[in-house]
């Protein structure tokens, strides 16, 4: 009797402790059995992400600029992919490149960039914004991403220095595994830039003096060690003003602007074959055909600053207006000076076969 207990007592021992070595043994419902917290050399950002994760620096062109990229991946056999993109080398000046501007060029190289990282160089991403916010100080906008059979969102932030691209796409919904890893990732409060009026410069001042003396400085607080956007002219786009003045017999001399005003932009018509970039739209699912209008206004830089649909099928609009805020322009001259524009940009949205 008593060594049936006692094998009956073994028995049981040896069940239970199969049961926890094959607990142990099982692999994580999202294919990442080990997290831990993540700050990497020379970055702004904390995140906790996957320990299998590897990490890649490279270097592309983009335009005339040579961007640097890093990118910090984590993929796994269960179908989620995780991963942070970290690319510099558009410097923050305002004076040379809006914010704006900066950030769409930024969006437009990571999605250039980072497809061929998952899936093969043929494999387009397709980028829809759902909203712009900001994220402690730092301009931020989140997008829902496309690419092959994965599907997922991509949270964008830019700095002074870099741009952050934080990305989850999975095979299938994971809310959970989602918000772990987006909710965690944690950068510096933007500091109050250091050029103010009212301590900056001297309100005694001449006031053109003092208005280019905070110009110079605004145009020296960018990021060190970036690339800068230097102006491009373009020769041939001075013809037009020559023409007119030789029409009206005036010489071809800027006119003095004595209230600092801006001038109102020039008309340039129909746009399309003037772009330097002109990417195309997103074509949305379902029936995709009919021709939108979109209304541009284009700064002193060759950025597209406003964009907005003045006809054409409602539901083909917004992924016009997206495509267009990423169109880039020579920079405009008249009478040596840059001008900003307004035109339109069409875009044709025909069913594939």
């Amino acid at each position: 009797m008593h060594s049936r207990r006692l094998h009956l007592a073994l028995a049981i021992l040896l069940l239970s402790a199969f049961a926890l070595s094959a607990q142990a043994q099982k692999p994580a419902a999202d294919g990442f059995p080990e997290w831990e917290t993540f700050s990497p050399e020379n970055e702004e950002f904390t995140v906790q992400m996957p320990k299998n994760r590897t990490t890649e620096s490279t270097t592309f062109p983009y335009h005339k600029m040579e961007l640097t990229a890093r990118l910090y991946l984590a993929t796994s056999s269960a179908g989620p992919v995780l991963a942070i993109a970290s690319l510099s080398g558009i410097k923050s000046d305002p004076a040379q490149y809006t914010e704006f501007a900066r950030f769409n060029s930024y969006v437009d190289a990571f999605k250039g960039f980072f497809p061929a990282k998952v899936r093969s160089k043929e494999t387009p991403a397709k980028l829809t914004l759902v909203t712009s916010r900001q994220f402690r100080g730092h301009g931020s906008r989140s997008y829902k991403m496309i690419l092959g059979d994965l599907s997922g969102s991509v949270d964008t932030i830019v700095t002074k220095k870099r741009f952050y691209a934080i990305v989850t796409l999975n095979t299938k919904k994971d809310d959970a595994l989602d918000e772990k890893f987006l909710s965690s990732f944690e950068l510096p409060e933007r500091e109050p830039s250091k050029v103010t009026a009212s301590t900056d410069v001297d309100p005694n001042a001449n006031p053109n003096t003092a208005g280019q003396e905070a110009k110079n400085q605004q145009q020296n607080a960018g990021a060190e060690g970036e690339t800068e956007l230097p102006p491009t002219p373009n020769k041939e786009n001075n013809t037009e003003g020559a023409a007119n003045a030789a029409a009206n017999n005036q010489p071809q001399t800027p006119q003095p602007n004595p209230t600092g005003q801006k001038k109102a932009p020039i008309a340039g018509g129909m746009l399309n074959g003037k772009a330097i970039y002109l990417p195309l739209p997103e074509v949305p699912a379902g029936e995709a055909t009919g021709v939108v209008l979109v209304q541009v206004l284009i700064d002193e830089q060759g950025s597209v600053v406003d964009a907005k649909a003045v006809s054409g099928p409602q539901h083909l609009q917004a992924a016009a207006v997206n495509a267009a805020r990423l169109a880039r322009f020579t920079p405009t001259m008249l009478l040596g000076e840059p001008v900003r524009v307004s035109g339109t940009l069409s875009y044709s949205f025909v069913k594939s076969n």
